[in-house]
């Protein structure tokens, strides 16, 4: 197999981080660009990877080819295997492909490659156990709005839904909710505008807003604390003896750790690399 670069692929629903590597995984080049998660569509995915990794090419000096590169992708959206299948028979011409879902690249990149588990919280939320071999698990990151219990996008979903009942005079304006509203525009019209139009990303983006007012805001402070013991069932489910190493990833895990059960946090290790090193550790292995 003829290559010359490595790339790993963290896509999420808010973002894409691109890691490209030498052919012995030594890391080279990063780059950060628009979401690439499926649910936001096969093409602008791959829009959204092309892009990033041209980015991360230029910084060194080279062109992005795709056949000179051998990618691993952890996607959000990959449980899907009609997006799963779709999203591959629409990439370009690579030297080698591996695709998994970001969920398990963010285990193998938090635990250098070995087995472990991680329950991964950023705009969407899931629990990956990998107990070496082909044995693996799964807990949430069923898509929102239906599952990713505890993400950004389940807490400002919460949010919102506050922010309508005060609107409305169901449930006191406290500061949480005056600032959705705001966030919203200002009435209610412009409520309805703003969730016309709403999507997983931008209901991730009122998560700060819980976060900032939740010192002040009973409300908030109730969001966080169910998002905390969201996030700890799903830790159990994977691992209820906790028999593996166990971390938490994602960009809201440290934000939320003040929200979390005190034994998922005397518990958890901090990871050892990212998703997109994980992606690295899954075309590595695959090749």
């Amino acid at each position: 197999m003829s290559f010359e670069f490595l790339i790993g692929v963290d896509g999420g629903g808010t973002g894409t981080r691109v890691l490209v590597a030498d052919r012995d995984g030594r890391e080279l080049s990063r780059a950060t660009g628009g979401p690439s998660g499926l649910a936001h569509g096969i093409a602008p995915a791959w829009n959204a990877i092309n892009r990033t990794a041209e980015q991360a090419f230029a910084r060194l000096g080279h062109s992005y080819n795709p056949a000179r590169c051998a990618i691993g992708l952890g996607l959000a959206g990959v449980h899907n295997p009609l997006w799963a299948k779709a999203f591959l028979q629409e990439a370009p011409g690579f030297a080698a492909i591996k695709l998994d879902n970001d969920g398990f690249t963010t285990l193998l990149g938090a635990h250098a490659g070995q087995p472990g588990a991680i329950v991964a919280v950023g705009t969407g939320t899931v629990g990956e156990a990998w107990f070496g071999s082909e044995r693996k698990k799964t807990a949430s990151g069923w898509g929102f709005p239906a599952g990713d219990e505890g993400s950004g996008a389940w807490i400002g979903l919460r949010a919102a839904q506050l922010a309508e009942k005060a609107l409305d005079g169901r449930a006191v304006r406290g500061p949480l909710a005056e600032a959705v509203i705001a966030h919203f525009g200002g009435s209610i019209e412009a409520a309805f505008a703003w969730l016309g139009q709403a999507n997983q990303t931008t209901y991730a983006q009122l998560a700060g807003l819980v976060l900032s007012n939740a010192p002040q805001d009973a409300a908030a402070a109730t969001i966080l604390t169910q998002a905390g013991e969201e996030i700890a069932t799903i830790a159990h489910a994977l691992d209820p003896d906790a028999s593996l190493p166990l971390a938490l990833c994602g960009g809201l895990a440290e934000a939320l750790r003040p929200w979390l059960p005190a034994a998922l946090v005397h518990r958890a290790r901090q990871a050892q690399g990212d998703s997109a090193t994980g992606a690295l550790h899954l075309i590595r292995g695959h090749i």
